[in-house]
C-alpha cells in the first residue's frame, strides 16, 4: 500500500485520503496538547509559513498514547490549536500511533520507517526515567515524533520528538526535498 492510499478523517471529520497531497514534501507530526513539547506548534507553524508556498504541508494528528496528553474533542483540539498557536496547517482527527489500536498511518510509517534518522538519545534517557519506553523497536517514542515524506511518497526521515521544527537537521532536509 501506498502511503496516498491510506484513509484518514481531517480535524472537521471530513474523510479523505492522503491523495489530495500527492506531489508535495509532508511531515507528518502527531501532536497533543498537554505536553511538554506542546509549544512546537509554534515552530510547526512556522516552518508551514515559511515553506507552504514551495510545496510543503505539515500535518498534525492528534494522539492520545502519551500519558493523556490529548484527552480532547476534535473540537478542542481544534480551538486550542488555532487560538494558542495559529494554527493554519491541516489537522486531523485523533487516532492511536501506538498500540494494538495504531491507525493504518502510522502502522505504514513505523514499519517502513522503524528508526529515527535523528534522535534524540538524552530525551529517549529523560523519558526512561519516567517509566516510559517503547514496548517495539518501531514504535513512536512521545508526542511530536516527525516523519518526511517526499514529493513522491516515500518516507525520506524520521525525526526524534525533541528534535524541533527549527532545527537545522530538520530545515535542511526540507530544503532538500523540495529543490529535488
Amino acid at each position: 500500500m501506498e502511503i496516498y492510499k491510506i484513509p484518514v478523517k481531517t480535524i472537521d471529520g471530513e474523510e479523505i485520503t492522503l491523495e489530495r497531497y500527492k506531489g508535495k514534501v509532508l511531515l507528518i507530526v502527531n501532536v497533543a496538547s498537554k505536553c511538554g513539547l506542546t509549544p512546537q506548534y509554534e515552530g510547526l507553524q512556522k516552518i508551514y509559513e515559511k515553506y507552504s508556498d514551495k510545496g510543503f504541508e505539515v500535518l498534525g494528528f492528534p494522539a492520545n498514547n502519551f500519558l493523556g496528553q490529548e484527552p480532547g474533542t476534535e473540537e478542542e483540539i481544534k480551538q486550542f490549536c488555532t487560538s494558542k498557536y495559529n494554527v493554519k496547517f491541516p489537522m486531523f482527527s485523533k487516532i492511536s500511533v501506538k498500540g494494538d489500536d495504531q491507525h493504518p498511518l502510522y502502522r505504514y510509517l513505523t514499519e517502513k520507517k522503524p528508526e529515527t534518522d535523528v534522535p534524540s538519545p538524552e530525551f529517549e534517557a529523560k523519558l526512561a526515567d519516567y517509566g516510559q519506553r517503547k514496548e517495539k523497536p518501531n514504535d513512536i517514542l512521545w508526542n511530536f515524533e516527525k516523519f518526511l515524506i517526499s514529493k513522491n511518497g516515500e518516507i525520506v526521515a524520521r525525526f526524534a520528538p525533541a528534535i524541533t521544527p527549527e532545527d537545522e537537521r530538520l530545515t535542511s532536509r526540507i530544503e532538500q526535498e523540495l529543490s529535488s
